[in-house]
């Protein structure tokens, strides 16, 4: 048997016309793969209850962003490489880039935008003002919610312990020893 070569062009059109469409094994319908289905969502986000539709691809990060406009939470390597999507889940941290939505059908969500609590603000981002704990500002929001968690979670008291425990959150300005000392502040004083 032999193997007629192809060139690349020709692969990618004889892939995407065996893809484009495909026969419902159930049904026999024909069903393209771009088809969204939607499902209804009821969250409590920041304290509120909200009621979404959301494609069931939807990540928990673009439903924030996308659909309540809550941009605090930033899209940094949508890998859950930097955490600088970081949000707290039933007071869990989460990547928000590496959960679907649909996920999350009557969880609480916290985003830094509901750290302060009537105008006052949590002693994590006290903290960070003081100790001057942010550069760029880009990842800020992922590190302060990150270290919030911190704060009910065990961890040991020297800086390297800090250290280990917000490695998942990446800071390209480098503003590393001032993000541990805020939390070591915020820790004095929870």
């Amino acid at each position: 048997m032999s193997i007629t070569p192809i060139d690349r062009l020709e692969f990618i059109r004889i892939t995407a016309a065996a893809t484009s469409v495909r026969k419902d094994t159930k049904s026999g319908v024909s069903v393209a793969p771009s088809a969204s289905v939607t499902r209804a969502l009821a969250l409590r986000v920041n304290g509120e209850a909200v009621r979404l539709d959301v494609d069931t691809r939807v990540t928990l990060l673009d439903a924030l962003r996308e659909q309540l406009q809550l941009f605090g939470t930033k899209k940094g390597c949508d890998h859950g490489q930097c955490g600088a999507c970081t949000v707290h889940v039933n007071g869990r941290r989460v990547l928000s880039c590496l959960t679907l939505a649909v996920m999350h059908d009557d969880d609480d969500i916290i985003t830094v935008e509901g750290l302060e609590r009537n105008g006052v603000l949590h002693p994590v981002q006290e903290a960070f003002i003081e100790h001057d704990a942010f550069q760029c500002g880009y990842c800020t929001a992922g590190q302060i919610m990150s270290a919030a968690a911190l704060l009910n979670e065990p961890c040991g008291p020297s800086d390297d312990d800090v250290r280990e425990q917000m490695s998942g959150n990446l800071c390209r300005c480098g503003a590393y020893p001032n993000i541990v000392a805020a939390i070591q502040s915020a820790r004095g004083r929870a």
